[in-house]
């Protein structure tokens, strides 16, 4: 990390001397880098004012998944929930950050069933009795990005689906456990994968969470099989996404070869996910999105 002089203005904005705000902060993860572990640089730690902005922008991606939730039910397209998300999020004066993201062109991901993730919403997708879905909804205010998801049951869905549903929410759970600042990524994702494994199901290995806030996909990525003390270290400022894929089978998947974006369990059994995004706030972490 490129560091400014000790009577420079701190790199961090806040206006005071470096040797009065963030000095002993950088000496400390120099520390950590000494040792080889992975670093975070200065332009994913987010300042405060970044923050209560990402915030802002979170309050729509909440808001859009509440009405998500009130409203979703049997017999509607996935092309319906894709005009609710759009509508309420333009209407709050946001912009939907999936929207011709890459060529994604809708403006949420929908993801039933089988479909581990990426979804892409259509007139011809009805939900059906019985169906899980994943809406993974993320939302970009003024530059400023927010990203979390929710699954919904339809109608009657079967006791084995529900567990998958339950135990995928709980492995968030198990995850924030190991989030606090001087620890590393690595913990958290070891602590996800060994409960999802406890409980008989398996983690998506390919497709894992992201630094989020400045940009709609930041360092660092974010794997949730990893071992202890590895992966980035994570201090307070940084912000990222955790959003285990939890197949009910094997942990193999595929992408779809028509539409590119889609992708699917490779036994056909289903799966599940959760996404929050988190704050590593002095003393440990803060939900921003969920």
């Amino acid at each position: 990390m490129k560091k400014p002089g000790r009577n420079d203005a701190c790199w961090c904005g806040s206006g005071k001397k470096y040797k009065k705000c963030h000095i002993d902060f950088d000496e400390k993860i120099e520390e950590f880098e000494a040792k080889g572990h992975v670093i975070p640089t200065h332009s994913i730690i987010k300042t405060k004012e970044q923050i209560e902005k990402i915030k802002e922008s979170a309050k729509i991606n909440i808001a859009v998944l509440d009405y998500v939730a009130d409203n979703i039910r049997e017999g509607i397209s996935t092309a319906e929930i894709d005009r609710w998300v759009y509508d309420i999020t333009t209407k709050m004066g946001g912009i939907p950050a999936p929207l011709n993201y890459e060529g994604f062109p809708k403006s949420v991901c929908t993801s039933l069933n089988n479909e581990v993730c990426h979804g892409i919403p259509s007139e011809d997708i009805i939900l059906k009795d019985g169906d899980i879905i994943n809406v993974d909804v993320s939302t970009n205010l003024n530059g400023f990005f927010s990203d979390s998801s929710r699954m919904f049951c339809i109608g009657n869905v079967s006791e084995d689906k529900k567990r998958l549903v339950e135990v995928a929410k709980q492995a968030l759970q198990e995850g924030l456990k190991a989030v606090k600042p001087w620890g590393f990524l690595g913990d958290m994702g070891h602590a996800v994968n060994e409960y999802v494994k406890s409980n008989g199901y398996s983690v998506v290995r390919e497709v894992g969470g992201h630094g989020i806030g400045l940009e709609f996909h930041e360092d660092p990525w974010v794997s949730y099989v990893t071992e202890p003390e590895t992966e980035m270290l994570m201090v307070p400022g940084i912000c990222f996404t955790i959003e285990p894929m939890i197949n009910m089978g094997g942990a193999a998947i595929f992408t779809d070869e028509e539409n590119g974006w889609t992708i699917y369990t490779k036994d056909g059994l289903p799966s599940a996910q959760w996404e929050i995004q988190v704050l590593v706030t002095e003393d440990g972490y803060e939900i921003i999105a969920y």
